[in-house]
């Protein structure tokens, strides 16, 4: 697929059959233990987490859900989490780390929730929590972007030893049409913003954002999600047993995202 444009790459990371969270979850693991709410405030169905075994090992899962029918989508916040769902991811990091369990997460989101309440309940802090905690954390962490994933909405669950994208995934740090609005003053130019923002995994693999690519199928993953979920499988293991060798995780992550924005030469990426 790679004669698809930046754009159309946009368009295949926000279809609605496009597999989500919930899907590579139940498809991946296996004596799922779902934990809910941040013991803070309320629920944040957006965000789900849970306790699962991978292999056999257990491991903490958590991933942001956008919802597929209307009434999904409202209950989600069409995929854009709330503080109490970035405080929710804190909480089973915590404990993840407390009881020695790798982290998984599967990003999809347009960004964090940008309403007046969730401002009021510190939408700026919770994400810069956990943008913190997973900088110390001690245990592997991966972090595979699935569909779109927005500013530091996303990024608050993608502090990762690795980070992984789908082939159409895209990953950048506002929208197409955010960009095209503060640039050129005209959202309606958001295709041509797509193919100048760098937010393909093609090019961020290039410019050392992303560790893998895990090819699509033609059209998009919602056409063999079987194919799909296998080879996702096949890269997290291999990410897991890599990282299980590792002397120190906190370092290594930290490393890794200092060097995001290195200015290089061209012939050097």
């Amino acid at each position: 697929m790679s004669d698809v444009t930046a754009a159309q790459r946009v368009k295949l990371a926000r279809a609605v059959s496009r597999p989500g969270a919930m899907d590579y979850i139940n498809a991946l693991f296996t004596d799922l233990f779902v934990c809910k709410g941040a013991r803070l405030h309320r629920e944040a169905p957006c965000v789900f987490g849970a306790i699962a075994r991978f292999h056999g090992k257990p491991v903490t899962v958590i991933g942001t859900r956008k919802g597929r029918t209307f009434e999904e989508k409202m209950k989600y916040n069409f995929g854009m989490p709330s503080p109490e769902g970035y405080r929710k991811a804190q909480r089973l990091m915590r404990q993840a780390e407390k009881f020695k369990r790798p982290i998984i997460t599967f990003v999809d989101t347009p960004g964090a929730y940008p309403g007046l309440e969730a401002e009021a309940e510190g939408q700026g802090q919770a994400i810069a929590a956990s943008l913190a905690l997973m900088s110390s954390l001690t245990v592997p962490v991966i972090a595979v972007v699935i569909g779109e994933a927005g500013s530091g909405g996303a990024l608050a669950l993608a502090v990762g030893n690795r980070v992984i994208l789908m082939e159409n995934a895209v990953y950048s740090v506002l929208s197409p049409e955010g960009f095209a609005s503060i640039l050129w003053k005209d959202a309606g130019r958001a295709d041509e913003a797509a193919e100048v923002m760098k937010l393909t995994a093609a090019d961020l693999l290039r410019l050392g954002v992303a560790d893998q690519v895990i090819p699509e199928p033609e059209g998009g993953a919602q056409n063999d999600p079987k194919a799909v979920f296998a080879a996702v499988d096949k890269a997290l293991t291999r990410h897991l047993n890599q990282l299980s060798k590792e002397k120190d995780l906190a370092a290594q992550r930290y490393q890794k995202f200092r060097a995001m924005g290195v200015v290089r030469e061209e012939n050097e990426i």
